[in-house]
């Protein structure tokens, strides 16, 4: 597994959750003349987005981010996001959150399926923060933070070799491999069958830098070309026009990674049977798992770079549904398998050592359960940790 793959995976994610929050909250915006205390506004849309992407791109917190480390588990992953999408005055229900990630990661994977070679991960990335630095453009101050960001992923990624970037895309594939969520969207576009596996397409542009296949090539012990044979494909093959730019400015050529919620249209979520079927063996194992501690550890570090401001004052949080109505919200939440429930977790790192040893403490008296054979190992019972917490 590379070590590298944490922020790509972050960011992208972080891109995807950002485009649904704002298609949602810009479908329940009301007019500021017209609204009233508990609704929507547009200025509260904007707001929501700043303190989310401020929060997002913190200084400290992208620093832990871009340090070499394994990718941990997404249960560790959701609680961060938990923690994110509450960084505002925003505030979602169980069901609503469940959908956000669902959401989140089957876009992700799709594009980390499709993209050409494995370098136009950096491409899809970028496509990500491009949208996310025209969301606070009028922002100038979370602006520079976004392109610090930028310049650190040019910086740490565009120096590696294609093998390295093919390592850093089976991570991330090994990452989605279990999750087959079903999406509208995608079913719509007939790209997800029912079970909830995607279906990759057999014609368009071939990767930058090859050529369309139905040829081959014969050469000889000294390397001259002695004989040419052509095939036929079922596929529609034609060259790229350009390379995407690689830049902090630049046309990406790639269209994934772009909003695909910038024209509005209901999205539903259905978990697949083997989904389900997984989330059935998530307790069958209660023995001590000894990585508990180094995740904790990891999140404590994560969690503490998100400095979250509350709503001060009598100001409360204004609640967004990610469902068409209340009442399907409700039913969400009541037909969600209990093993896919999620807890926000608050934990504040910190260098006192009192707090520090406090933390020890309590580590040591939390048992973990084992992760079902065949997971990474690396804490895929956390949130059952954390319950004690």
């Amino acid at each position: 597994m590379s070590a590298r793959t944490l922020p790509l995976l972050f960011l992208n994610l972080g891109g995807e959750m950002l485009y649904i929050l704002d298609q949602r909250l810009r479908a329940q915006s009301i007019p500021g003349e017209k609204a009233r205390k508990d609704e929507w506004t547009d200025v509260d849309r904007k707001r929501v987005m700043n303190d989310i992407i401020t929060t997002m791109f913190n200084k400290k917190f992208m620093e832990e981010l871009f340090k070499p480390q394994e990718l941990y588990s997404k249960k560790a992953l959701r609680t961060v996001y938990d923690r994110l999408a509450h960084a505002s005055i925003m505030r979602l229900n169980q069901a609503s959150m469940d959908k956000l990630y669902d959401l989140m990661t089957m876009a992700f994977k799709y594009q980390v399926l499709l993209c050409p070679r494995p370098r136009d991960i950096m491409l899809v990335t970028f496509n990500h923060l491009d949208a996310i630095k025209d969301f606070v453009r009028d922002s100038p101050g979370i602006l520079n933070q976004v392109d610090e960001t930028f310049r650190q992923l040019i910086d740490t990624y565009c120096c590696l070799s294609d093998g390295e970037f093919q390592l850093i895309r089976q991570t991330l594939l090994i990452f989605f491999q279990d999750m087959h969520i079903r999406v509208s969207i995608f079913l719509k576009d007939k790209v997800q069958n029912s079970n909830g596996r995607f279906v990759l397409p057999i014609s368009g542009p071939v990767p930058w830098g090859t050529e369309v296949p139905g040829l081959i090539r014969i050469f000889n012990h000294k390397g001259d070309e002695v004989k040419r044979t052509e095939f036929t494909t079922d596929g529609n093959y034609v060259t790229p026009q350009r390379e995407g730019s690689f830049d902090l400015y630049g046309d990406r050529v790639l269209k994934l990674g772009t909003n695909m919620y910038s024209v509005s249209r209901p999205v539903e979520t259905h978990m697949s049977g083997s989904s389900k079927n997984l989330a059935s063996h998530a307790k069958e194992n209660v023995a001590p798992n000894p990585l508990a501690k180094e995740e904790l550890n990891f999140l404590a570090r994560l969690l503490g770079g998100l400095e979250i401001e509350k709503p001060g004052g009598s100001e409360t949080g204004f609640r967004l549904n990610l469902f068409t109505t209340d009442e399907e919200e409700e039913h969400a939440a009541l037909t969600r398998p209990e093993e896919l429930s999620y807890k926000v977790i608050n934990i504040e790192a910190t260098q006192e050592p009192g707090r520090r040893a406090e933390l020890s403490r309590i580590l040591g008296e939390l048992e973990v359960a084992e992760p079902h054979p065949g997971s990474s190992g690396k804490g895929e019972d956390l949130l059952a940790l954390m319950d004690g917490l």
